[in-house]
């Protein structure tokens, strides 16, 4: 009986707490009953009263972040040091770390925990590893150190208390206002971080599974489609009050639901390149030149760049869908902040067996994509490279159900692919399509929230 009295009530376990957890908890606490009976009468529950208190003290204090914060499921685990989230938005927390910690303070973890999940560190945590050939928990927590580092300056301050042991970029003579990635080649674990081994932000913050993790197929845990309306409505709550939000929100609210691509690095590669190839052939006064220093009082301009002129030829064939072609306008604006926001530079034409007219890019919303037949993207590249000025660089975005151009076009080529499951044909199960030319820049092209 002593043992059920200690224990939170059970409206309580149900509300907030996996049943998985609360069997597993159950059964360890059994087990120690059963060796030390006494302090088992004196384990302190989870105060939930007081941990959700911090979450609406944290709520007023970053209103933009509060639909976020309540869409976090707390589970009560005494494995967990301080408290940690999960990929599926729980958030697993000490009932010792809860009962020492001011409320003030804790207010500032509600926060800090949600920050990686809506930044979404543990999928940048795996993409990273993969990329870098990163493994072994020494590398996760030098991750979960790199994204406190991202995510503190923007936590504590203006009606969040800084919680005692939070670190921060300036503790390693680093810049603040990086991302995870930036920070990652700028440390190593050592001597330096050696008072920040204890840190345990959960899978939520670097993407390893943590033995108290309920896993997917456990309670509680949002779908993609909530997640999915908790970023929409944050991002809404930051752009409706840019004026009273720090800069990395900023940032992430621009790029919630078109986050950079691979496929963009590139083609701003290949305009770089381009604008190599055609070399200086402009002078200007807006920068001096160099041997300007050798005559004194006499100014002389440099010679410039030209900037690289771009046509997009976007295929709206019937196989292409209406998702796929709202997509394509969000590169083609990504398109044009590639050449310097410079949209006299950017021309936009649709083709599906036929070209359409190139229209100049004004807004990417404006633009009339006409098509919905076959697909014969020969006659875009040749209505591209017919166009007044020449392109330097063609972009195409397409599902690559389409024959090529015999020839290197005479300019840079990027390939954006809609990502297909199969190759398909209804008048010829056999069909596959011609692959891209060697001569052109190929990725596929993802968009995920």
């Amino acid at each position: 009986m002593a043992a059920k009295t200690a224990a939170p009530g059970p409206d309580l376990d149900k509300l907030f707490v996996a049943p998985e957890a609360a069997a597993s908890e159950a059964a360890g606490s059994e087990a120690a009953g059963a060796e030390t009976p006494a302090l088992e009468t004196v384990a302190p529950g989870l105060d939930f009263d007081k941990l959700f208190a911090a979450r609406l003290q944290a709520a007023r204090a970053r209103p933009y972040l509060a639909t976020a914060l309540f869409a976090l499921h707390v589970v009560e685990s005494r494995r967990v040091p301080t408290m940690a989230v999960d990929r599926h938005w729980r958030c697993y927390a000490s009932p010792v770390f809860v009962a020492r910690t001011p409320v003030e303070e804790l207010a500032g973890v509600w926060v800090h925990e949600v920050s990686h999940l809506l930044r979404d560190h543990h999928g940048r945590g795996d993409r990273v590893a993969l990329d870098r050939d990163l493994t072994g928990p020494g590398e996760r927590l030098r991750m979960n150190i790199a994204a406190d580092f991202e995510i503190n300056d923007d936590v504590y301050g203006d009606g969040l208390a800084r919680p005692e042991g939070a670190i921060s970029a300036r503790d390693l003579g680093l810049d603040e206002g990086l991302l995870m990635e930036d920070y990652l080649r700028q440390f190593h674990l050592g001597p330096r971080t050696s008072g920040m081994v204890w840190l345990d932000c959960g899978s939520g913050a670097d993407g390893l599974e943590r033995p108290w993790d309920l896993g997917e197929d456990g309670a509680h845990g949002l779908s993609g489609h909530e997640l999915d309306a908790v970023r929409f409505r944050v991002a809404q709550g930051i752009n409706a009050r840019p004026g009273d939000v720090p800069k990395g929100w900023r940032r992430w609210a621009e790029e919630a639901f078109h986050p950079p691509q691979a496929w963009r690095d590139l083609l701003g590669a290949a305009v770089r390149s381009a604008a190599s190839a055609a070399g200086a052939d402009d002078y200007t006064y807006g920068r001096p030149a160099r041997r300007a220093a050798g005559l004194p009082g006499v100014v002389l301009p440099s010679l410039r760049r030209r900037p690289p002129q771009v046509c997009v030829i976007i295929d709206t064939s019937g196989s292409v869908s209406d998702a796929e072609l709202g997509g394509a306008l969000l590169e083609v604006a990504a398109i044009g902040r590639a050449v310097g926001g410079r949209r006299d530079l950017v021309r936009v034409m649709s083709c599906d067996a036929a070209a359409g007219v190139a229209h100049p890019l004004c807004r990417a919303e404006g633009i009339p994509l006409i098509g919905g037949g076959g697909t014969d993207l020969r006659a875009g590249f040749e209505r591209a490279l017919r166009t007044t000025p020449r392109p330097d660089v063609v972009v195409v975005l397409t599902d690559g159900q389409t024959p090529w151009p015999s020839a290197r076009p005479p300019c840079r080529t990027v390939v954006g692919l809609f990502p297909r499951p199969r190759s398909w044909n209804e008048d010829d199960d056999d069909y596959v399509p011609d692959q891209p030319p060697d001569w052109a820049h190929v990725v596929t092209i993802g968009w995920r929230p």
